[in-house]
Parts: C-alpha cells; structure tokens; sequence
C-alpha cells in the first residue's frame, strides 16, 4: 500500500507538546485515535504518543493511502454540477441550496461529493466519505466551494483553511434594519449545552470567532436587510449565529431564525407567502479567493445570488 510520507521540525511554540497533540494541530483531518494508528518516529526513532517534543525535533508521520467508501453503486449524478473551475488539482463547484455535502446516517445518496466522483475523481486523503473535501456548507448554504483533486492539492488547501490565508464573503436577508452602516462582530462559539446539533455564543470557552458585516441594502417597511458578511474564522454555523446573536437573524433559517416571532410583523402577502412555504436560510456564500495550492495563482471566484434569493430581492423591491 502507498504511503504518504509527512515530515514536521518542532518550533519553539511547539516545545513540550505531546506527540499526539502535536500531531493533532498539524493534520487537522484526521482525529487522534486515526492518528495513534499511523507509524510515527521522532528523530529517526519510534516513540510513544506521550512524548514531550523539544526544539529541532524532527516528527515523520507515514500515512497509509486511504480508500474511500462510497461505494460505485451510490455515486449519483442526481443534479447538474454548476463548475465554476477545474483543473488537475481542484474542482470549484457553485453548490445549490438543499444539498447536503457528503454520505452521512440519514443521507446516503444525492451528496454533493457523490455528484462530483460521478464526474471526476477526488482526493482519498479527505477520509471514507469526505474525499476531497476541505471545507464545508451547510445543506441549505448555497454558493462557491473549492474541492482537492489531487493530494498535493488537498494538504495546500489544509493549510490555507487552517491559516485562513483566504478571502470567504457571504451575503444573507436578515430580519431588522440596523443603523450603522458596518460592524465587527466577536465572540466564541461552542456547542449549545441545551441542543448538540445548534451551536451558541459563549463567554468562557469554545473558539474565537470574527465576521465583517457590511449593510448593503435595507428595505425599512419590510424590516429587512441584505448584510455582506467577510468570514475571518471558520466555525461551525458562524454567520448565522453571530447575526442571530445580535438581533439580525437569518431570513429562513428554521434553527437560528427565530421565524415565528417575526411574522406578525410582515404585512406583504408575497413575502409572508415566501417566508412560510421556502426552506432553507437566505445565505449564500458569493465570493471565495485564494491562492492555488499547487500553482500558488491567485484565484477568484463569484457565485451570483441564486434565484430563490433574487426573488426573494424582488419581492422586498416592490415593497419599498
């Protein structure tokens, strides 16, 4: 079986970590027990995973091809792929809303990743059913998505996503109109204690987070804004919990949206139509810029706002 053979030299910020920790922090992919299975040494040697690391400390980490297991029989064309780039190395992909990224328990046909292997062929270093990828959207997230081809491809992007050496721009319907015109939003996010599967802004702990927000449009008798939002981190639901955490919640979004309390508010039979019979929160991820992993290009790209949201535009148009 091939092996990737992976070489890390210890800094001194790194001095007196655990093997294993270290590791961790340097392949982000892959979890810790994934790790403990792999053949490590430590300047030429073997070692436990309790070893603490000194300065100059050379680590090689031989990582066994892995195989993907989404079978032959579930890779599914089930939709048309909008590419915006493909080369040897990535694929860019504009991803429509509703669409969950890869196999899981409760999806196991009709993923994004199924769609992309039943075209080309994805890095295997993303893990059994993840091949390929390096960030993610969620279901109902429309918009620009970068996948490695290559492994060479994939571990540059690693680290461009873990370095946030990028640009990710978003643009989101929020309910409310604010009266400032930009802001910096902060503060960690963690899972909810009261619901695993939501996550929340907390005081102690989690991980730091920071988005842009810019206002770019406002329709004050609709009481809704079109926000520009530049992603600095990468946590998990992000966007929307900021945005709901400070009073401007996510149009449609059924988990952070807080819908029901704002319906009394819309007067509009069209855009209270709207909002009652669409799924799906109204964020789109428009823009993603960075350089090439294995070419180091510059790269940009643009996902225009998809139809449910330019309709969404045109009703709160009319309105005023």
């Amino acid at each position: 079986m091939r092996q990737d053979n992976l070489k890390f030299v210890v800094s001194e910020e790194d001095v007196g970590s655990r093997l294993d920790k270290f590791l961790v922090a340097q392949l982000s992919d892959f979890s810790r027990s994934e790790i403990q299975k792999f053949k490590v040494s430590v300047n030429g040697r073997t070692e436990k995973f309790s070893q603490r690391l000194k300065l100059g400390d050379v680590v090689v980490v031989d990582i066994p091809e892995r195989k993907t297991d989404i079978a032959a029989e579930n890779i599914s064309s089930d939709f048309d792929l909008d590419i915006l780039y493909e080369d040897e190395d990535i694929i860019v992909i504009n991803k429509p809303r509703g669409v969950v990224m890869y196999p899981s328990a409760g999806n196991k046909t009709g993923t994004l990743v199924q769609n992309i292997l039943s075209y080309t062929s994805l890095s295997a270093l993303g893990g059994a059913t993840r091949p390929g990828v390096v960030h993610r959207l969620d279901k109902d997230t429309s918009g620009v998505m970068v996948f490695a081809k290559s492994d060479a491809a994939f571990r540059g992007l690693v680290k461009t996503f873990s370095e946030h050496n990028l640009t990710r721009k978003y643009i989101a319907f929020v309910w409310g109109v604010p009266n400032w015109e930009g802001a910096d939003i902060t503060g960690n996010i963690a899972r909810s204690s009261r619901n695993r599967q939501k996550m929340s802004m907390v005081k102690t702990g989690g991980k730091p987070a920071h988005t842009e927000v810019t206002v770019a449009d406002a329709w004050t008798r609709a009481g809704v804004s079109l926000f520009r939002c530049n992603l600095l981190t990468g946590r998990t639901h992000q966007i929307r919990v900021h945005l709901s955490a400070h009073g401007f919640p996510v149009l449609c979004d059924s988990v952070y949206g807080r819908g029901s309390s704002r319906l009394g508010s819309v007067k509009n039979p069209e855009l209270l139509e709207f909002i009652k019979e669409h799924t799906g929160q109204m964020l789109h991820a428009e823009i993603l810029d960075f350089k090439h992993p294995v070419t180091g290009k510059e790269m940009h790209f643009k996902a225009h706002m998809p139809d449910d949201m330019q309709e969404l535009k045109c009703i709160l148009d009319e309105i005023g």
